[in-house]
C-alpha cells in the first residue's frame, strides 16, 4: 500500500508554557475510496531544557540546503497515547497558536492527559481550567488522575472499515536543531580548559502516536 506523509512541525514556547505541536498531512488512497487528504495535529509537552533561544537560532546558517543531513544524536522513539481531542476554539489556554496552525485538523487535534497536568502546573492554575478545551475519547476510561485504559481494539486487528478503533501513526523528524554545542579550548592559564559555544547540535526524533478514530477508513496505513 502506498501512503505519503508530509510533516509540518513547530516548536512553540509561549508564556512559560512548554508546548510542542506536530502537524501531519496524509494524502488519500484513491484506490481505496479516499479522495481527500487528512490533517492531524498532535500536541504534547516540550521539555523546557530542550528549548533553543531565539538568538542562537538566528545565528544558524545552513550551507548547501539540498544536502542530506545526518543528525549527531538519535533520540529514539517516544510513545504517546492520546487521551483527548482539543477543541480549537478553546485551545488558547494551551497555546494561542494552535487554533490557526491546526485549523484544517478540526476534530483531529489530540493531546495527552499527563501533559495537561504538566501545563497546569507550569501555569499554576487548576487542571479543571482546561476542561472547555478538551473532549475525552468515548473509549478512554481514567482509573486515576494520570492513568487511563482503552477499551478500543487496534485498527490493525479489525477488518470492518467503518468500525471505531485505535490508530497508530509514527512521525519522524530526521534532522533538526536540538541544543547548543560546546567545544573545549585553552583557558587563561597554561593548564586550564574552558568551554565555549561553537554551534548547534542536531538530532533525530521519532514519535509514535496512538489515538481514536471513528472508523478504520481513517487509518488505512495501520495494517
Amino acid at each position: 500500500m502506498r501512503f505519503y506523509i508530509r510533516i509540518h512541525f513547530n516548536f512553540l514556547f509561549f508564556c512559560f508554557q512548554e508546548v510542542q505541536v506536530l502537524k501531519s498531512l496524509i494524502l488519500g488512497e484513491e484506490e481505496r475510496g479516499q479522495s481527500q487528504y487528512q490533517v492531524m495535529c498532535f500536541i504534547f509537552h516540550f521539555p523546557k531544557d530542550s528549548f533553543i533561544s531565539s538568538d542562537a537560532m538566528a545565528k544558524l546558517r545552513q550551507k548547501n540546503p539540498s544536502t542530506i543531513r545526518t543528525p549527531e544524536d538519535d533520540l529514539g522513539r517516544t510513545n504517546h497515547t492520546m487521551d483527548y481531542v482539543v477543541v480549537l476554539k478553546h485551545s488558547g489556554i494551551i497555546s494561542p497558536h494552535i487554533a490557526d496552525m491546526c485549523a484544517e485538523a478540526g476534530m483531529a487535534t489530540y493531546t495527552v492527559h499527563e501533559d495537561v497536568v504538566k501545563w497546569a502546573a507550569v501555569q499554576d492554575i487548576p487542571i479543571e481550567s482546561y476542561k472547555p478545551a478538551l473532549k475525552r475519547f468515548p473509549t478512554r476510561s481514567f482509573l486515576s488522575n494520570d492513568v487511563a485504559e482503552s477499551t478500543l481494539a487496534n485498527c490493525s486487528d479489525i477488518k470492518n472499515m467503518w468500525t471505531p478503533c485505535e490508530c497508530h501513526l509514527e512521525l519522524c523528524i530526521g534532522w533538526y536543531p536540538c541544543g547548543l554545542k560546546y567545544c573545549k579550548g585553552k583557558g587563561q592559564t597554561k593548564n586550564s580548559v574552558m568551554s565555549y559555544r561553537c554551534g548547534i547540535k542536531t538530532c533525530k526524533m521519532c514519535h509514535l502516536f496512538a489515538y481514536y478514530v471513528s472508523q478504520k477508513q481513517q487509518c488505512l496505513w495501520d495494517e
